[in-house]
């Protein structure tokens, strides 16, 4: 590729501030005479650009929504790839695409040079960031300026004053925003960091100054805790936006999390597309929202509404912003939290409930056009869901997983929704989700009339969306649906620690429907080639129908499921027709079956009452979909595995929970720990996480350096044998 005359990153973001102030100040105060302003495409003054093709600097699910878009504006499209990502959906959807890096993100979507270098050398007008990653970099942002190269987004300026969290707050209060006080000062020692959360009181809030998404966020409830939290804080943040200032407010507690989209453009128009609910996450990450916030009066409605876009005024804002607000539950008053300078996840949210494209109204407002609606023009319509489905294991802390999307299937067409309803998604069957990556699979987005028709929608679509190969918030998502305080819109911040009982109640021993489902459809699985395309009844003696002359077919079926042994026996008495004895009880049993996308659909008629079910068996796991969500079972093992199986231990050793890279090693050999306290410290999904000393005891040894990627259930430190007395 051609040599580029690329800009040096700054060292000092004030230094960065100051060069952004004067390139903005020079650009707004150059008048051009109105013969160039019309050969350069300018109206108003303000530059009319060719976006007619574009880079698109993300990955994944935002990869795809964009490329959508811009497919339906005529706009083509060009995506960059790591490694891992070669074969990703998001290539395959571009009209063509440029290898950036391995997987390691700081040598791929994080390398500026190499994203302004595949978008110089295809022709592209524009740069779409997405979001996370370079979204909120104003060095990039700048640097795609130098290389004449639109950023489909908001100035440096306005990125680096919104970003730099101390920034933020101080041109809020300026601007009549309400905030929260705290400390957003520059002097980063740990005393003075210490010393200023004592003086607001604990709890308090550890946010890096750069920060979004839930990194770098941690929550000091007492002064014994806070060095360590503040120094996994920076430790995140470095890791994910470069820097580890930080800065420390009051921690609210139980408040709701309630933010606004905002809009501007060149021209000096600004709206608010009103707010969504984003209270109900886990780790400091939102998992579903919704849009508009309930319960929330008009008045407040427009008051928060008028202050984000106050917000926005105050750094001349232009694109999509999401100005984020802390509400108090009971008085609904609102206090600014901080504004992202880019589009957000939860988007879609606000385009159901207003009929908008929001990814449209970014390429049309960064070519220099006008606002397509102004405030008086948006109305609010109807109530929209948008559910995030996660590799993750709900019941392990949301230990977010890795590994093959086995199967991937839809119980429905989306396309039969009228619009009503979306799967947003990156992947497809076969794809890996990526240690190196975010391990969110999909959005499942919903509209209806009201919030009540929206969440049985979204509840309905949850059911039908069927994955294995790796654990996911599937059925945690189903639990919030059906869960009477989550129904009447009572959410906070820590809902899911005030109802973990009620969403994860303790599990009781399957129904008997299910079991017979199960073994029903584990006894077809046996004998039918799903994954073929064989016709399945086409013999009156195929083995399907269990016919046998003068000989009732009968067999016992063991499936095991939270860690009890159940027993199914099952007797044909021909013609698809079953006595089934399970749980004390005999039921009387007629299938049908057929295969559809690699799965067993079961039709089962239990003591006339009609089951629909899906089944698709992955080694020993029979996963059996149903609406009432996912069961899986499990077909014990034989005995001698079982025996093999108890050698092995685990129960007391400090394992890899999921795959990732060693960030830090805390202990070392000869040295005594206690359990709980810290040994190693993992960096997985861009998330850190402590591994902790299951038992009391003395280190032997550690297995692993540090910036090693290990697998899952990976031993990482030993114990010495203690000595026999």
């Amino acid at each position: 590729m051609a040599s580029l005359g690329l800009c040096k990153q700054l060292s000092r973001r004030s230094t960065f501030l100051s060069r952004c102030q004067s390139n903005f100040a020079t650009r707004r105060s150059s008048p051009l005479d109105e013969e160039r302003q019309i050969q350069e495409g300018i109206k108003d003054g303000v530059a009319r650009r060719n976006l007619s093709k574009i880079l698109i600097a993300n990955r994944g699910e935002i990869a795809c929504r964009i490329i959508r878009t811009a497919r339906k504006m005529g706009i083509s499209t060009v995506a960059v790839y790591s490694d891992p990502d070669k074969e990703s959906l998001h290539v395959d959807m571009a009209d063509e695409a440029f290898r950036i890096g391995p997987a390691s993100t700081n040598e791929s979507y994080l390398n500026e040079k190499k994203i302004i270098q595949a978008a110089l050398t295809s022709g592209a007008h524009g740069i779409h960031p997405g979001y996370g990653f370079l979204s909120q970099s104003p060095e990039f942002a700048q640097l795609c300026a130098d290389n004449g190269v639109t950023f489909i987004g908001p100035s440096p300026r306005a990125i680096s004053d919104m970003g730099i969290k101390s920034t933020s707050k101080t041109l809020m209060e300026k601007a009549g925003v309400p905030i929260i006080q705290g400390y957003h000062g520059d002097d980063q020692s740990v005393g003075r960091l210490k010393a200023e959360a004592k003086k607001i009181g604990f709890p308090v809030m550890i946010k890096a100054f750069r920060g979004g998404g839930g990194k770098g966020m941690r929550v000091a409830m007492n002064e014994a805790e806070f060095e360590q939290q503040l120094d996994s804080a920076k430790r995140e943040s470095m890791k994910s936006f470069g820097d580890d200032a930080m800065l420390v407010e009051k921690y609210v507690q139980r408040p709701r999390h309630v933010e606004v989209q905002v809009f501007g453009d060149h021209h000096g128009n600004y709206v608010y597309l009103f707010e969504r609910d984003c209270s109900v996450q886990r780790r400091h990450q939102k998992i579903i929202e919704e849009a508009p916030a309930p319960g929330i009066s008009e008045e407040t409605r427009r008051s928060i509404g008028e202050a984000a876009v106050r917000a926005a005024q105050a750094v001349d804002y232009v694109g999509a912003g999401t100005v984020e607000f802390i509400l108090d539950s009971d008085r609904h008053e609102f206090f600014f939290m901080e504004m992202n300078t880019r589009l957000q996840v939860e988007h879609p949210v606000t385009e159901m409930i207003t009929g908008t494209d929001l990814v449209a109204w970014q390429l049309k407002v960064a070519a220099g056009e006008r606002l397509p609606l102004l405030q008086n023009d948006l109305r609010i319509r109807g109530h929209s869901f948008e559910a995030r489905v996660y590799a993750e294991n709900p019941e392990d802390n949301f230990m977010p997983g890795a590994g093959p999307l086995t199967h991937l299937s839809l119980d429905f067409d989306p396309a039969s929704f009228d619009g009503t309803v979306r799967v947003e998604t990156g992947v497809r069957q076969g794809d890996q989700v990526s240690v190196h990556y975010d391990p969110m699979i999909a959005k499942l987005v919903v509209w209806g009339e009201d919030r009540s028709s929206a969440l049985r929608k979204l509840r309905s679509v949850l059911t039908g969306y069927h994955i294995s190969g790796l654990s996911t918030n599937i059925n945690f998502l189903t639990s919030l649906c059906d869960n009477a305080s989550f129904q009447s819109a009572h959410v906070h911040t820590d809902f899911i620690k005030e109802h973990i009982t009620e969403l994860f109640p303790a599990k009781g021993p399957p129904t008997p429907e299910a079991l017979v489902q199960a073994a029903v459809a584990l006894h077809f699985l046996k004998i039918l080639p799903v994954d073929g395309g064989a016709a399945l009844f086409a013999d009156p003696f195929d083995s399907v129908k269990n016919w046998r002359m003068n000989y009732s077919f009968a067999e016992t079926t063991q499936l095991s499921a939270n860690g009890k042994v159940y027993d199914v026996a099952l007797t044909s008495t021909g013609d698809g027709k079953f006595r089934v004895q399970c749980l004390g009880k005999e039921l009387v049993v007629e299938v049908s079956t057929d295969v559809n996308d690699g799965m067993l659909v079961t039709h089962a008629c239990i003591d006339g009452r009609m089951l629909k079910s899906k089944s698709v068996m992955e080694d020993s796991k029979l996963h059996l979909f149903q609406q009432d969500g996912c069961v899986t079972f499990e077909v014990p093992a034989l005995k001698y595995e079982s025996l093999l199986a108890t050698k092995e231990t685990g129960a007391d050793e400090a394992r890899a929970p999921m795959p990732g890279v060693i960030e830090k090693i805390m202990v070392q050999p000869g040295q005594e720990v206690k359990q709980g306290d810290p040994l190693v410290v993992m960096i997985a999904m861009k998330m850190e996480y402590v591994i902790k000393a299951p038992k009391s005891g003395i280190i032997k040894k550690v297995a692993f350096k540090t910036g090693v990627n290990v697998p899952k259930g990976s031993q990482l430190v030993y114990y010495e044998e203690p000595t026999s007395s």
